[in-house]
Protein backbone atom coordinates (compact mmCIF):
# COMPACT_ATOMS: atom_id res chain seq x y z
CA UNK A 1 0.00 0.00 0.00
CA UNK A 2 1.33 3.45 -0.91
CA UNK A 3 1.83 6.33 1.53
CA UNK A 4 0.94 9.83 0.37
CA UNK A 5 3.46 12.33 1.75
CA UNK A 6 3.66 16.10 1.55
CA UNK A 7 6.97 17.74 2.44
CA UNK A 8 6.65 21.41 3.36
CA UNK A 9 9.84 23.34 2.59
CA UNK A 10 12.36 23.14 -0.26
CA UNK A 11 15.57 24.03 1.53
CA UNK A 12 18.33 21.48 2.03
CA UNK A 13 16.41 19.73 4.85
CA UNK A 14 13.15 19.43 2.93
CA UNK A 15 14.71 18.29 -0.33
CA UNK A 16 17.03 15.78 1.36
CA UNK A 17 14.09 14.37 3.30
CA UNK A 18 12.09 14.03 0.07
CA UNK A 19 15.03 12.36 -1.68
CA UNK A 20 15.57 9.73 1.01
CA UNK A 21 11.83 9.09 1.31
CA UNK A 22 11.69 8.54 -2.46
CA UNK A 23 14.01 5.52 -2.16
CA UNK A 24 10.90 3.60 -1.09
CA UNK A 25 8.78 3.37 -4.23
CA UNK A 26 5.60 2.98 -2.17
CA UNK A 27 5.96 6.59 -1.01
CA UNK A 28 4.19 9.14 -3.21
CA UNK A 29 5.79 12.48 -2.48
CA UNK A 30 4.90 16.12 -3.11
CA UNK A 31 7.12 19.01 -2.03
CA UNK A 32 5.33 22.31 -1.50
CA UNK A 33 7.23 25.50 -0.68
CA UNK A 34 7.08 29.25 -0.96
CA UNK A 35 10.72 29.42 -2.11
CA UNK A 36 12.63 27.09 -4.42
CA UNK A 37 16.25 26.62 -5.52
CA UNK A 38 17.15 29.63 -7.64
CA UNK A 39 15.32 32.04 -5.32
CA UNK A 40 17.25 34.45 -3.13
CA UNK A 41 15.05 35.66 -0.30
CA UNK A 42 15.82 36.41 3.35
CA UNK A 43 13.11 33.87 4.33
CA UNK A 44 14.99 31.11 2.49
CA UNK A 45 18.17 30.26 4.38
CA UNK A 46 19.70 27.48 2.27
CA UNK A 47 21.14 29.53 -0.64
CA UNK A 48 23.08 31.82 1.71
CA UNK A 49 25.03 29.11 3.52
CA UNK A 50 28.81 28.74 3.06
CA UNK A 51 28.58 25.75 3.09
CA UNK A 52 31.24 23.43 4.47
CA UNK A 53 31.56 20.58 6.95
CA UNK A 54 32.86 21.87 10.28
CA UNK A 55 31.32 19.75 13.06
CA UNK A 56 29.33 21.74 15.60
CA UNK A 57 27.62 19.03 17.66
CA UNK A 58 28.67 17.55 20.96
CA UNK A 59 29.84 13.97 20.88
CA UNK A 60 26.51 12.82 22.34
CA UNK A 61 24.57 14.72 19.70
CA UNK A 62 26.77 13.92 16.73
CA UNK A 63 24.60 11.35 14.98
CA UNK A 64 23.32 13.77 12.33
CA UNK A 65 26.79 14.90 11.27
CA UNK A 66 28.36 11.45 11.55
CA UNK A 67 25.70 9.97 9.29
CA UNK A 68 25.86 12.80 6.76
CA UNK A 69 29.62 12.91 6.25
CA UNK A 70 29.96 9.61 4.30
CA UNK A 71 27.37 10.76 1.75
CA UNK A 72 28.91 14.21 1.23
CA UNK A 73 32.31 12.55 0.92
CA UNK A 74 30.92 10.16 -1.70
CA UNK A 75 29.37 13.00 -3.67
CA UNK A 76 32.65 14.93 -3.64
CA UNK A 77 34.48 11.84 -4.91
CA UNK A 78 32.03 10.51 -7.47
CA UNK A 79 29.45 13.16 -8.43
CA UNK A 80 31.19 16.37 -9.57
CA UNK A 81 27.92 17.80 -10.91
CA UNK A 82 26.66 18.06 -7.31
CA UNK A 83 29.01 21.02 -6.75
CA UNK A 84 31.02 19.66 -3.81
CA UNK A 85 34.80 19.53 -3.59
CA UNK A 86 37.39 18.49 -1.06
CA UNK A 87 39.30 21.14 0.85
CA UNK A 88 41.53 21.10 3.85
CA UNK A 89 39.94 22.81 6.83
CA UNK A 90 42.07 24.66 9.39
CA UNK A 91 40.44 25.53 12.72
CA UNK A 92 42.24 28.10 14.88
CA UNK A 93 41.87 28.45 18.64
CA UNK A 94 42.45 31.48 20.86
CA UNK A 95 42.62 30.52 24.53
CA UNK A 96 41.14 33.84 25.63
CA UNK A 97 37.89 32.98 23.84
CA UNK A 98 37.09 30.15 26.23
CA UNK A 99 36.24 32.16 29.34
CA UNK A 100 32.55 32.17 28.44
CA UNK A 101 30.16 30.82 25.83
CA UNK A 102 31.60 30.32 22.37
CA UNK A 103 29.53 29.65 19.25
CA UNK A 104 30.25 26.16 17.85
CA UNK A 105 32.27 25.30 20.98
CA UNK A 106 32.93 21.67 20.05
CA UNK A 107 34.52 22.63 16.75
CA UNK A 108 37.32 24.26 18.73
CA UNK A 109 37.91 21.44 21.22
CA UNK A 110 41.66 20.67 21.15
CA UNK A 111 40.80 16.96 21.31
CA UNK A 112 37.58 16.79 19.28
CA UNK A 113 35.28 13.80 18.95
CA UNK A 114 35.49 14.02 15.15
CA UNK A 115 39.26 13.56 14.85
CA UNK A 116 38.80 9.96 13.67
CA UNK A 117 36.01 10.84 11.24
CA UNK A 118 38.10 12.82 8.77
CA UNK A 119 41.21 11.96 6.79
CA UNK A 120 44.37 13.92 7.45
CA UNK A 121 43.54 15.08 10.97
CA UNK A 122 46.55 16.73 12.63
CA UNK A 123 47.54 19.48 15.02
CA UNK A 124 48.93 22.62 13.44
CA UNK A 125 52.44 23.84 14.15
CA UNK A 126 52.93 27.28 15.69
CA UNK A 127 54.28 28.73 12.44
CA UNK A 128 51.07 27.69 10.64
CA UNK A 129 48.82 29.77 12.90
CA UNK A 130 47.72 33.32 12.05
CA UNK A 131 48.67 36.12 14.45
CA UNK A 132 46.89 36.04 17.81
CA UNK A 133 46.06 32.31 17.80
CA UNK A 134 47.43 29.72 20.20
CA UNK A 135 46.69 26.35 18.59
CA UNK A 136 44.80 24.74 15.76
CA UNK A 137 43.87 21.59 13.87
CA UNK A 138 43.58 20.58 10.23
CA UNK A 139 41.50 17.90 8.51
CA UNK A 140 40.21 17.02 5.06
CA UNK A 141 36.68 18.35 4.63
CA UNK A 142 34.41 19.56 1.82
CA UNK A 143 32.86 22.81 0.66
CA UNK A 144 29.57 22.95 -1.23
CA UNK A 145 28.50 25.45 -3.86
CA UNK A 146 24.92 25.88 -2.66
CA UNK A 147 23.68 27.37 -5.94
CA UNK A 148 24.75 24.16 -7.72
CA UNK A 149 23.99 21.67 -4.97
CA UNK A 150 20.41 22.78 -4.28
CA UNK A 151 19.56 22.51 -7.98
CA UNK A 152 21.25 19.10 -8.15
CA UNK A 153 19.28 17.95 -5.10
CA UNK A 154 16.05 19.17 -6.66
CA UNK A 155 16.94 17.37 -9.88
CA UNK A 156 17.53 14.12 -8.01
CA UNK A 157 14.10 14.48 -6.40
CA UNK A 158 12.44 15.06 -9.77
CA UNK A 159 14.30 12.09 -11.25
CA UNK A 160 12.91 9.95 -8.42
CA UNK A 161 9.33 11.00 -9.19
CA UNK A 162 8.88 13.66 -6.51
CA UNK A 163 6.43 16.37 -7.63
CA UNK A 164 7.31 19.93 -6.63
CA UNK A 165 4.80 22.77 -6.24
CA UNK A 166 4.98 26.37 -5.14
CA UNK A 167 2.56 27.42 -2.45
CA UNK A 168 2.12 29.42 0.73
CA UNK A 169 0.65 27.76 3.80
CA UNK A 170 -0.67 29.59 6.84
CA UNK A 171 -1.27 26.38 8.86
CA UNK A 172 0.56 23.09 8.61
CA UNK A 173 -2.75 21.24 8.45
CA UNK A 174 -3.32 22.78 5.00
CA UNK A 175 -0.48 20.63 3.64
CA UNK A 176 -2.80 17.63 3.84
CA UNK A 177 -4.60 18.84 0.70
CA UNK A 178 -1.49 19.71 -1.35
CA UNK A 179 -0.63 16.26 -2.70
CA UNK A 180 -0.44 16.15 -6.48
CA UNK A 181 -2.46 12.94 -6.36
CA UNK A 182 -5.56 14.76 -5.19
CA UNK A 183 -5.70 12.44 -2.18
CA UNK A 184 -5.31 13.68 1.39
CA UNK A 185 -1.78 13.25 2.65
CA UNK A 186 -1.18 10.39 5.07
CA UNK A 187 1.89 12.12 6.51
CA UNK A 188 3.21 15.69 6.40
CA UNK A 189 6.92 16.51 6.82
CA UNK A 190 7.55 19.96 8.29
CA UNK A 191 10.90 21.30 7.04
CA UNK A 192 10.07 25.01 7.14
CA UNK A 193 13.15 26.09 9.15
CA UNK A 194 12.63 29.57 10.61
CA UNK A 195 9.15 29.56 9.07
CA UNK A 196 8.06 27.27 11.91
CA UNK A 197 8.15 30.30 14.19
CA UNK A 198 4.93 31.65 12.67
CA UNK A 199 3.44 28.69 10.81
CA UNK A 200 0.07 27.77 12.27
CA UNK A 201 0.04 24.40 13.98
CA UNK A 202 3.71 24.81 14.96
CA UNK A 203 4.42 28.39 16.12
CA UNK A 204 7.63 27.36 17.83
CA UNK A 205 8.60 30.37 19.95
CA UNK A 206 12.00 28.85 20.77
CA UNK A 207 13.14 29.66 17.22
CA UNK A 208 15.13 32.78 16.40
CA UNK A 209 17.30 33.97 13.53
CA UNK A 210 21.06 33.69 13.87
CA UNK A 211 22.02 36.42 11.44
CA UNK A 212 25.01 35.64 9.24
CA UNK A 213 26.63 38.35 7.14
CA UNK A 214 29.21 37.37 4.52
CA UNK A 215 31.21 38.79 1.63
CA UNK A 216 31.60 36.74 -1.57
CA UNK A 217 34.79 37.46 -3.52
CA UNK A 218 36.48 36.21 -6.68
CA UNK A 219 39.84 35.85 -4.99
CA UNK A 220 40.91 32.26 -4.47
CA UNK A 221 42.34 31.06 -1.18
CA UNK A 222 42.70 27.66 0.42
CA UNK A 223 42.54 25.95 2.84
CA UNK A 224 39.26 26.81 4.55
CA UNK A 225 39.72 28.48 7.91
CA UNK A 226 37.70 29.25 11.04
CA UNK A 227 38.69 31.03 14.24
CA UNK A 228 37.24 30.62 17.72
CA UNK A 229 36.73 34.37 18.11
CA UNK A 230 37.57 37.91 17.14
CA UNK A 231 38.30 41.15 18.96
CA UNK A 232 35.34 42.84 17.25
CA UNK A 233 32.59 41.57 19.54
CA UNK A 234 30.86 38.33 20.55
CA UNK A 235 28.62 38.13 17.48
CA UNK A 236 31.46 38.44 14.95
CA UNK A 237 33.40 35.51 13.50
CA UNK A 238 36.28 34.90 11.13
CA UNK A 239 36.02 32.17 8.52
CA UNK A 240 36.85 31.57 4.88
CA UNK A 241 35.86 28.86 2.39
CA UNK A 242 36.19 28.51 -1.37
CA UNK A 243 33.10 27.11 -3.04
CA UNK A 244 33.29 24.45 -5.73
CA UNK A 245 32.53 25.09 -9.39
CA UNK A 246 33.46 28.77 -9.58
CA UNK A 247 31.19 29.75 -6.72
CA UNK A 248 33.66 32.27 -5.31
CA UNK A 249 35.20 32.46 -1.87
CA UNK A 250 33.05 33.13 1.18
CA UNK A 251 34.40 35.51 3.80
CA UNK A 252 32.60 35.56 7.12
CA UNK A 253 31.04 36.50 9.21
CA UNK A 254 28.57 36.97 12.06
CA UNK A 255 26.43 34.78 14.32
CA UNK A 256 23.94 37.21 15.80
CA UNK A 257 21.00 35.46 17.49
CA UNK A 258 17.76 37.44 17.43
CA UNK A 259 18.84 39.90 14.72
CA UNK A 260 16.37 40.01 11.79
CA UNK A 261 18.16 42.68 9.74
CA UNK A 262 18.38 41.54 6.11
CA UNK A 263 20.51 44.41 4.75
CA UNK A 264 24.32 43.99 4.93
CA UNK A 265 26.01 46.39 7.32
CA UNK A 266 28.93 48.12 5.54
CA UNK A 267 30.89 48.52 8.76
CA UNK A 268 30.59 44.80 9.53
CA UNK A 269 31.61 44.05 5.94
CA UNK A 270 34.82 46.05 6.35
CA UNK A 271 35.62 44.23 9.58
CA UNK A 272 34.96 40.84 7.94
CA UNK A 273 37.32 41.60 5.06
CA UNK A 274 39.97 43.10 7.34
CA UNK A 275 40.00 40.05 9.60
CA UNK A 276 40.37 37.62 6.72
CA UNK A 277 43.11 39.59 4.98
CA UNK A 278 45.04 39.86 8.25
CA UNK A 279 44.78 36.10 8.86
CA UNK A 280 45.38 35.06 5.24
CA UNK A 281 47.21 37.90 3.44
CA UNK A 282 47.89 35.67 0.43
CA UNK A 283 44.25 36.11 -0.59
CA UNK A 284 45.11 39.58 -1.94
CA UNK A 285 48.84 39.38 -2.52
CA UNK A 286 51.80 41.02 -0.89
CA UNK A 287 51.38 44.59 0.24
CA UNK A 288 47.64 44.82 -0.48
CA UNK A 289 44.79 45.34 1.94
CA UNK A 290 41.08 44.79 1.49
CA UNK A 291 41.18 46.90 -1.69
CA UNK A 292 42.76 43.82 -3.27
CA UNK A 293 39.51 41.86 -2.85
CA UNK A 294 37.32 41.51 -5.94
CA UNK A 295 33.82 41.59 -4.45
CA UNK A 296 30.99 39.63 -6.04
CA UNK A 297 28.37 40.61 -3.47
CA UNK A 298 27.59 41.27 0.16
CA UNK A 299 24.93 39.02 1.64
CA UNK A 300 22.94 38.17 4.75
CA UNK A 301 21.26 34.90 5.68
CA UNK A 302 19.17 34.01 8.71
CA UNK A 303 20.11 30.65 10.21
CA UNK A 304 17.16 28.82 11.86
CA UNK A 305 18.51 28.71 15.43
CA UNK A 306 16.44 26.86 18.03
CA UNK A 307 16.97 27.17 21.77
CA UNK A 308 16.64 23.43 22.42
CA UNK A 309 18.41 22.32 19.26
CA UNK A 310 17.04 20.59 16.19
CA UNK A 311 13.52 19.19 16.35
CA UNK A 312 13.14 15.83 14.64
CA UNK A 313 10.08 14.17 16.08
CA UNK A 314 6.56 12.95 15.42
CA UNK A 315 3.35 14.71 16.27
CA UNK A 316 -0.28 13.76 15.72
CA UNK A 317 -2.71 16.61 15.18
CA UNK A 318 -6.16 16.49 16.74
CA UNK A 319 -7.69 15.64 13.35
CA UNK A 320 -5.49 12.54 13.15
CA UNK A 321 -2.90 13.95 10.75
CA UNK A 322 0.57 12.49 11.30
CA UNK A 323 3.38 15.07 11.15
CA UNK A 324 7.15 14.66 11.26
CA UNK A 325 9.14 17.78 12.13
CA UNK A 326 12.67 18.39 10.80
CA UNK A 327 13.72 21.96 11.56
CA UNK A 328 15.89 24.12 13.81
CA UNK A 329 19.32 23.25 12.38
CA UNK A 330 20.93 26.65 13.08
CA UNK A 331 24.16 26.77 11.02
CA UNK A 332 24.65 23.07 10.30
CA UNK A 333 21.76 22.21 7.96
CA UNK A 334 23.93 20.93 5.11
CA UNK A 335 26.40 18.95 7.19
CA UNK A 336 23.57 17.23 9.08
CA UNK A 337 21.13 16.91 6.18
CA UNK A 338 21.38 13.20 5.39
CA UNK A 339 21.53 12.13 9.03
CA UNK A 340 18.41 14.12 9.86
CA UNK A 341 16.56 12.91 6.76
CA UNK A 342 17.49 9.35 7.69
CA UNK A 343 15.70 9.89 11.02
CA UNK A 344 12.65 11.23 9.15
CA UNK A 345 12.54 7.95 7.22
CA UNK A 346 12.75 5.99 10.49
CA UNK A 347 9.89 7.98 11.99
CA UNK A 348 7.79 7.40 8.89
CA UNK A 349 8.31 3.67 9.27
CA UNK A 350 7.10 3.89 12.86
CA UNK A 351 3.94 5.66 11.68
CA UNK A 352 3.32 3.16 8.89
CA UNK A 353 3.70 0.24 11.29
CA UNK A 354 1.17 1.77 13.67
CA UNK A 355 -1.23 2.54 10.83
CA UNK A 356 -0.94 -1.05 9.60
CA UNK A 357 -1.82 -2.38 13.08
CA UNK A 358 -4.76 -0.03 13.52
CA UNK A 359 -8.19 -1.73 13.41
Amino acid sequence: MSTTIVVVGAGVSGLTSALLLSKDETNVITVVAKHMPGDYDIEYASPWAGADVSPMATADGSRWERRTWPELKRLAQDVPEAGIHFQKNQVYRREKDFQGEVAMMDLFDPNPWFKDMFDGFRNLEKHELPPGHDSGIEFESVCLNTSIYLHWLLGQCLKAGVVVKRGILTHLREAKSWSHTGKPADVVINATALGSLKLGGVEDKTLAPARGQIVVVRNECTPMVASSGTDDGPTELMYLMQRAGGGGTILGGTYDIGNWESVPDPNIAIRIMTRVVKARPEIVGEGQGIEGLSIVRHAVGLRPWRKDGVRIEREKFDDGLDVIHNYGHAGWGYQGSYGCAERVVELLEEIRSEQARAP
